[in-house]
């Protein structure tokens, strides 16, 4: 069994920074890819960023390119999503998931695990 529990969520500004950190438990974190998906109010969850393994490769959504960093340190099970330049469009309850594969991926059917969620606001 896995658990993901995400923080760093919060209301901010347009152009403004956040900085998502999911921490993981009760599996070898290193030896699978993680990734961050989203879901706004009406809409389909959608996939953000993904990492692999040893973080070495990564992989974004257009919409986010440029402005976000995904990022994991595996001594402390842990992955990262640092925003920047957010958008009111930003404004989604962000997931944490843990593949079944090691290189990334941006296909939510290769997740098996998720967390809880963190909700991130971006006013105008």
């Amino acid at each position: 069994q896995v658990q993901l529990v995400e923080s760093g969520g919060g209301l901010v500004q347009a152009g403004g920074s956040l900085r998502l950190s999911c921490a993981a438990s009760g599996r070898t974190f290193s030896s699978y890819a993680m990734g961050w998906f989203r879901q706004a109010p009406g809409k389909e969850r959608e996939f953000v960023a993904t990492i692999n393994s040893r973080g070495g490769d990564t992989d974004y959504a257009d919409s986010v390119k440029g402005r976000f960093t995904i990022s994991r340190d595996n001594a402390k099970n842990t992955m990262y999503l640092q925003m920047n330049s957010l958008k009111p469009e930003d404004t989604a309850v962000y997931y944490c998931a843990a593949s079944v594969v090691a290189g990334i991926t941006s296909r939510q059917y290769d997740y098996y695990y998720w967390g809880q969620g963190t909700q991130v606001t971006v006013s105008s």
